[in-house]
């Protein structure tokens, strides 16, 4: 089996930018240009994430200015007229924990629509943001320690994988050699496609 995936305290940012409920509009725009993110945790008591102002929250006052009474939503009205973080904000926010694999917290990201997450403990306090970019670094590993970790947790416990040779280049990993039984090539091609960092996968093995 490949390594433990990494997680997202592993890529995770920990200096947060974030907010009170009383923030006001002016300040929240202000500090999403200073710091160049998409959206800011709003945080109430000790820290606890009780929403989430993203760009969109802020835009619909721009973009609903000349169309009072021309929507249906309800909610978009409501922030469109919206001062305070408090009013802006989009509730439960979307978080995930810092446990959570990297591909659980893409998968999150993808079905709610987010680039951003709030990283939380078990009691909802804030303790990290990670973004889409943050999820990307693990294309970063560098080839040979890939290749190296498919050498190990894949190649390696296989008896009739001794002959098997592997390479990667930008990520994209070509298992050459020798490999008898074809009928585990598919679950050998699996196990490398789960090697975090794993571009693609090209399968040049030949029969003995």
């Amino acid at each position: 089996m490949p390594d433990a995936p990494r997680i997202v305290s592993d890529v995770m940012s920990h200096n947060v930018i974030a907010v009170g409920r009383n923030a006001r509009f002016k300040e929240i725009v202000q500090l999403i240009n200073q710091w160049k993110v998409s959206a800011l945790p709003v945080l109430a008591g000790e820290g606890r994430v009780i929403g989430v102002v993203s760009e969109a929250d802020l835009l619909l006052k721009e973009e609903l200015r000349d169309a009072a009474g021309e929507t249906d939503g309800r909610t978009e009205r409501s922030k469109a007229a919206a001062l305070t973080a408090g009013e802006l904000m989009s509730t439960p926010a979307v978080t995930v924990h810092a446990d959570a694999t990297i591909a659980e917290a893409a998968r999150i990201m993808a079905r709610r629509r987010v680039k951003r997450l709030p990283v939380v403990d078990s009691v909802g306090i804030l303790e990290g943001v990670v973004s889409r970019s943050d999820l990307l670094k693990v294309f970063l590993r560098p080839d040979e320690e890939i290749a190296d970790e498919i050498r190990r947790t894949v190649v390696a416990p296989i008896p009739a994988a001794s002959q098997v040779t592997v390479s990667v280049t930008e990520g994209v990993v070509t298992l050459g050699g020798a490999f008898p039984d074809r009928t585990l090539v598919p679950l050998l091609a699996r196990a490398v496609r789960a090697v975090e960092g794993v571009v693609d996968t090209r399968i040049r093995l030949t029969r003995p």
